[in-house]
């Protein structure tokens, strides 16, 4: 397979999870608008498969009922919610095949952006929409903190080597508020040079490995002592345990 980013609006990636064979299908995740996916597939001639939605916001389904009206496909979602889109309802630990692809997903239930928010898995790769971004995460929108650090913690112990899908281009805007919570990083100053360079030759920041981001997100970084100290500030007082250093990050980056 190959994975390739399709841009939308104005920080958007919906991913195309590509065939290698002749047959040119594809699958596509968080699909918000139609439009530069039928491009997509004018420009490649692949044939659309399958549709992956990770939640029912707009700027990931919205695109879905055109695409299913010109390519009837299989539309594989969360249970919980965008059933006016979604044909597949998975929940926790369902496992999804695509056998146009050759290849199967397992579904993870990652509640706190909104309450019904899957991500899809394989080794090597994840699709999680908007709860892990590169050096960030997604807003609490429906959810509680603790939901989301549970979340995220559960993604945290994937392997090392698997890369993030996430749905937007923020990387940058993340690591200036990582380099606020741990201004001696020397691992995200390296980043931060990465990704600066990487923007300005109009490539897309992600994917990055979950083991980048475990030594460069703050939102993944509740152990670390120098993050430890950031939350204890914003507090006034020591964190209690891991989610109340999460949540104190979290809380501080949304109100900036």
């Amino acid at each position: 397979m190959k994975i390739e980013p399709i841009p939308a609006f104005e920080d958007n990636y919906i991913w195309a999870i590509r065939s290698m064979g002749e047959d040119g299908q594809v699958a596509v995740v968080d699909p918000g608008d139609a439009a530069p996916v039928l491009r997509f597939l004018a420009a490649t001639g692949d044939r659309l498969c399958a549709i992956l939605v990770t939640h029912r916001h707009g700027d990931h389904i919205g695109g879905v009922a055109e695409l299913t009206a010109r390519h009837p496909v299989p539309v594989f979602g969360p249970a919980r919610e965008a059933a006016e889109v979604v044909t597949h309802a998975l929940r926790d630990g369902d496992r999804m095949t695509l056998p146009a692809l050759g290849t199967e997903f397992e579904v993870l239930e990652v509640p706190g952006h909104t309450l019904g928010h899957v991500a899809f898995y394989r080794p090597g790769m994840l699709f999680c929409g908007d709860t892990l971004f590169g050096a960030g995460c997604g807003r609490v929108f429906e959810g509680t903190l603790a939901q989301m650090h549970a979340s995220l913690a559960r993604l945290a112990a994937l392997p090392r080597e698997t890369l993030v899908y996430c749905a937007h281009e923020y990387t940058q805007s993340c690591l200036r508020f990582a380099q606020q919570v741990e201004p001696d990083s020397i691992a995200i100053a390296a980043r931060s040079e990465k990704v600066a360079g990487q923007r300005a030759a109009g490539e897309p920041s992600v994917p990055a490995t979950l083991g980048a981001e475990l030594e460069t997100n703050p939102f993944l970084r509740w152990s670390a002592p120098a993050v430890i100290a950031a939350a204890a500030r914003r507090l006034g007082h020591p964190p209690a345990n891991d989610a109340e250093t999460f949540a104190a990050i979290r809380v501080w980056r949304d109100s900036l």
